[in-house]
């Protein structure tokens, strides 16, 4: 696999598990040095780029907590010496109840770790990359950041505000070489896909006939997304919302 990325310095919250796994993997295979954020320490992740023979750091870390988020991009700095590209992915699904159901306390928390902490972590990101004069971030969202779901009124929201916090950041970096875009996975096998399916088969055979493709994706094929959107190869490309959803939001 092609080089890539080089010499260069990619961050990834919520690497432990899913999609941030498969982000971080991809990054390493492409000669990326990585940085890996999570709430909770978990050394899977980190013992795979080891053995592809990467080079890695892990960082247990609260993004919704903007002492926390400001104290590990300066960690970053201090051991890698630069940040070339970022990916937010980290992320809750929350509880599941009716808008007039649901709690302050699971509104407060949903929106404080999807929307907060992707704030707080370009907030720390993009003054470094500017020292560059280049850089690519990518948030995730999600196909929640589209359409609505009933039962998920802060998780929806979250998505939604990720989606504009991220055409905001885009349009203010612009011409600053910085590129900000954020993807939108459909409903992909992930420890919070398993959580919502309890992983009964006909649970998950109700998601796959919901997508035209007829099957869950796989979380590789985001990271492949992630890891184009933040190439040379997506150099025009900023404040685009890509799907990684087999159509779901086609229809």
């Amino acid at each position: 696999m092609e080089k890539i990325f080089k010499d260069k310095v990619a961050l990834v919250t919520g690497a432990s598990f899913g999609i941030g796994r498969a982000a971080a993997l991809a990054f390493a295979k492409r000669g990326a040095k990585v940085i890996l954020l999570d709430w909770m320490e978990d050394y899977e992740t980190f013992n795979a780029i080891k053995d592809l023979g990467g080079e890695v750091v892990f960082y247990e870390c609260d993004i919704s907590k903007s002492s926390e988020v400001e104290a590990i991009h300066t960690k970053t700095i201090e051991h890698f010496g630069r940040l070339d590209y970022a990916y937010n992915n980290a992320g809750i699904e929350g509880a599941t109840a009716k808008t007039q159901d649901y709690s302050d306390e699971n509104w407060d928390k949903v929106i404080d770790v999807n929307l907060k902490g992707v704030f707080l972590c370009m907030k720390h990101q993009i003054p470094h990359m500017l020292k560059n004069g280049k850089g690519a971030i990518v948030n995730c969202a999600s196909v929640a950041g589209i359409i609505g779901f009933e039962g998920l009124p802060a998780y929806v929201a979250s998505k939604h505000g990720i989606i504009g916090l991220t055409k905001t950041a885009a349009l203010e970096n612009a011409k600053t070489g910085i590129r900000v875009n954020v993807v939108c996975p459909g409903v992909i096998k992930t420890p919070m896909v398993s959580r919502s399916t309890a992983d009964k088969k006909e649970i998950i055979e109700q998601y796959e006939n919901l997508e035209p493709m007829g099957r869950l994706g796989n979380p590789e094929e985001v990271a492949e997304a992630v890891i184009w959107l933040c190439s040379d190869q997506a150099s025009f490309i900023t404040g685009h919302s890509m799907m990684v959803d087999g159509g779901w939001t086609a229809k």
